[in-house]
């Protein structure tokens, strides 16, 4: 049976995963993560099923991310045993898309967020379209950007993922693909017939995508390279604070300003977290991390404030505490970093 928000079935030789959960931008929940982690599992060693194809039925965004509000719930009312099942159950979902062995295809048509990215980055083929929106917003909910960022975005040439993980800044399908993000751009009208002709000869994506694909227009991204390169170019949070207030009026001051509404410790955390995803070789160490980071991270004043002030009471104004950066120590950051006790530890499927 399948669980509500999710339609899963096979079309020709495709394995077809579809989210349908549209009044909450598709969020996933933990019965969402399990049905696919499922069906993946069950698809992998059938030959019927040559590939698959993960994207949303309805609605205005592919993914919006997991269903944080339900994690704040956790962390409030059973000490945080539904929030840490949900993380190890996405974390299994995510490094199942990015082992398997079949060529999969996310159509990153629309708002593409936080566990939205999850499900997309470890997919061979990643389709951007005008409609796209992608961003890691979750320092401004006293969390970190996780489902495997620690691999991807700290692997992103010229500091980007620093700065896309710190600011939560939004990018479009064109930055996305200049980014690396993204390896197709299509028109969102072609997505139909990608998917009919991925159906058809579902070992001819490649060539599909690239028939398909169109001329995206400049990346706005592009015109900051540069400035992101320098002011995010380290790793100590008050730093990268100061390069931007040297940086002057305009571009600077903006993102100083995006900063200052982040959640201090987050935004350390994050940094320390990319740094050392950066040196890891499998990404199962990258996801065993994450997972010690998150069901720490979500039991914290900051997450149920974030959440509070973002989601549920949506007054954009947290309150965090600590309040300021120099605050933050390194001995609080690196105790989100130990090791777990060995029966509580993340492990793949």
């Amino acid at each position: 049976m399948e669980p509500e928000g999710v339609r899963i079935g096979v079309e020709g030789g495709v394995g077809r995963i579809r989210l349908d959960r549209p009044q909450a931008i598709n969020a996933l929940t933990i019965a969402m993560c399990r049905a696919m982690t499922r069906a993946l599992a069950d698809w992998r060693g059938d030959p019927a099923v040559e590939a698959v194809v993960i994207d949303h039925a309805e609605g205005r965004g592919f993914c919006a991310g997991g269903d944080v509000t339900q994690v704040r719930r956790s962390a409030l009312e059973d000490g945080g045993a539904a929030g840490r099942a949900f993380f190890f159950e996405e974390y299994r979902l995510n490094h199942l898309l990015f082992t398997y062995p079949k060529p999969v295809a996310a159509l990153m048509d629309g708002i593409t967020m936080g566990g939205g990215a999850g499900i997309s980055l470890p997919c061979a083929f990643r389709v951007a379209t005008p409609n796209t929106v992608f961003a890691m917003p979750e320092t401004a909910i006293g969390f970190f950007p996780d489902v495997g960022s620690g691999w991807y975005l700290a692997r992103l040439p010229g500091r980007i993922g620093q700065f896309l993980a710190l600011t939560g800044a939004r990018l479009d399908g064109a930055e996305c693909l200049w980014a690396g993000l993204a390896t197709h751009y299509l028109p969102a009208e072609a997505l139909d017939r990608a998917r009919e002709r991925i159906c058809a000869r579902p070992s001819a994506i490649a060539a599909i995508l690239a028939e398909l694909s169109a001329e995206p227009p400049p990346a706005r991204l592009a015109g900051n390279a540069e400035r992101i390169a320098r002011c995010f170019a380290l790793d100590r949070y008050e730093e990268i604070l100061a390069a931007l207030e040297a940086e002057g009026p305009g571009w600077g001051v903006k993102e100083l300003a995006t900063l200052r509404g982040k959640s201090p410790q987050s935004c350390k955390v994050t940094l320390h977290h990319l740094a050392e995803g950066a040196s890891f070789a499998d990404f199962a160490q990258v996801m065993r991390q994450e997972y010690r980071i998150a069901s720490r991270l979500f039991m914290t004043p900051d997450f149920a404030e974030g959440v509070r002030a973002v989601l549920v009471d949506k007054t954009g104004d947290p309150r965090w505490s600590p309040s300021r950066p120099e605050e933050v120590s390194e001995g609080q950051v690196e105790a989100f970093f130990a090791p777990l006790p060995e029966e509580e530890e993340w492990r793949p499927l």
